[in-house]
């Protein structure tokens, strides 16, 4: 119970804080993150969790499930066909070039072995734009790079799933097996891919049966009823819970538009609420420890994986598409690291791998610096798009503060909602 307590002040505080959380570099992320860190055993001891903890794992995974499902309900599949070449030069080239940049800086400069650092590299290849809500969820951006970073962070989680799972066999007691997982791999993907379109379209026949349909007030819970069937479909017959969840909203999207527009305000508390609970315990491995375990070849790839690999990668990717300097600049640059890095990483800390601790230490600490770095640089690079009143609260030092009522402000946890303008 003191984890609840702890999680309910902390969410007290974030939402006292965040109209103006929303227009400066304060971030309700990080706000979580500090908090979990400053009651755990490295600080004020008051809850104790380890990386083997399992609500650890369940809230990672819950977190990753709850918000890639919502993402999935701001894709349009008439605005994707006619503009699916950015998201797939990102996921088709980006992607690899900063997996294989990873692995090259983790086994030169952090000193894993190969196997390992490819490993590490595959963990961290994922992207989590939820933390750049403010560019991902703001109109005024424009809706191709919208559409680039929500299209790219909701598929390659699924797609660095199989990867992750044959290097860790491939580095682990099983080695030399890598291969034979192949087959379960690709049928767990298929699968969640099965139920992620399936599910939705099994539940919309059956609420447009003349007998059955949902009365208006409750309407929001049939997506939601819908996800959490998925959800426990997926753990029963070990389908890819990630890319049904991501496929499921779109879906939703595409054949119910009236029940995601019910469900849209629903789901992102619900998918804020994740966020900040997964937050919390994560912040609470934290340790001093686990920085200290950290070598400094260890921090120098952690900075390079942030300020140069992905960067980099998404920038080459994207030579010869019709983005402007400051948009390629700014897709990127938002490429954090988030919930999928963190349950990928428990796998490879829980798999027994020789050099399992060092890969995780050096996975915690990446995600802690990209969650600080990029969830405090959001707002500002959103101004850069001539971004005004992010929070639709009028700021203090305005002499006459007159809130735009046509403009969407960010929701009650300082976030923007997410939608990616397809």
């Amino acid at each position: 119970m003191v984890l609840v307590a702890v999680f309910g002040v902390a969410l007290l505080i974030a939402v006292l804080l965040s109209g103006l959380a929303a227009r400066t570099v304060l971030s309700t992320s990080l706000l979580f993150l500090v908090g979990g860190a400053l009651v755990s055993d490295g600080f004020l001891g008051l809850i104790h969790i380890t990386p083997d903890s399992e609500i650890v794992a369940v809230t990672a995974d819950l977190a990753l499930f709850a918000v890639l499902f919502t993402d999935g309900m701001h894709v349009s599949f008439p605005k994707l066909r006619a503009n699916w070449k950015n998201p797939a030069r990102a996921l088709g080239l980006g992607m690899p070039l900063a997996f294989v940049g990873m692995a090259l800086v983790t086994h030169y400069v952090a000193g894993l072995d190969w196997t390992t650092s490819f490993l590490v590299g595959a963990v961290l290849a994922p992207t989590d734009p939820v933390f750049a809500s403010a560019i991902v969820g703001r109109k005024e951006v424009p809706s191709k790079l919208r559409q680039l970073l929500n299209v790219e962070s909701g598929i390659n989680d699924g797609l660095a799933l199989p990867i992750v799972l044959v290097l860790i066999a491939a580095a682990g007691p099983t080695a030399g097996h890598a291969a034979a997982d192949l087959p379960s791999i690709g049928l767990e993907l298929a699968l969640g891919l099965g139920f992620g379109i399936a599910l939705p379209l099994a539940v919309n026949g059956l609420a447009r049966l003349p007998l059955l349909g949902a009365e208006p007030k409750l309407q929001p819970l049939l997506p939601l009823a819908t996800g959490v069937i998925l959800y426990g479909a997926c753990h029963l017959t070990h389908a890819n819970p990630y890319l049904a969840a991501f496929s499921a909203g779109a879906v939703f999207t595409a054949v119910s538009p009236e029940a995601k527009a019910a469900f849209e305000p629903l789901g992102e508390v619900l998918a804020e609420l994740a966020k900040f609970a997964a937050l919390l315990v994560f912040g609470a491995l934290l340790t001093p420890q686990l920085f200290g375990d950290l070598s400094f070849g260890g921090y120098v790839a952690v900075i390079l994986a942030i300020v140069l690999i992905r960067p980099a990668s998404l920038l080459l990717s994207l030579i010869g598409t019709r983005f402007d300097r400051r948009e390629r600049l700014v897709a990127a640059w938002f490429g954090p690291k988030g919930f999928a890095s963190v349950v990928y990483g428990l796998l490879v800390l829980q798999a027994g791998i020789p050099q399992g601790e060092e890969a995780y230490t050096l996975i915690a600490v990446c995600i802690a610096f990209s969650i600080i770095a990029h969830s405090s640089t959001d707002v500002p690079i959103a101004r850069v798009f001539d971004v005004d009143d992010l929070a639709g609260i009028p700021d203090p030092a305005d002499e006459t503060p007159v809130p735009d009522p046509v403009k969407e402000g960010r929701g009650p946890t300082g976030s923007a909602p997410v939608d990616s303008g397809f």
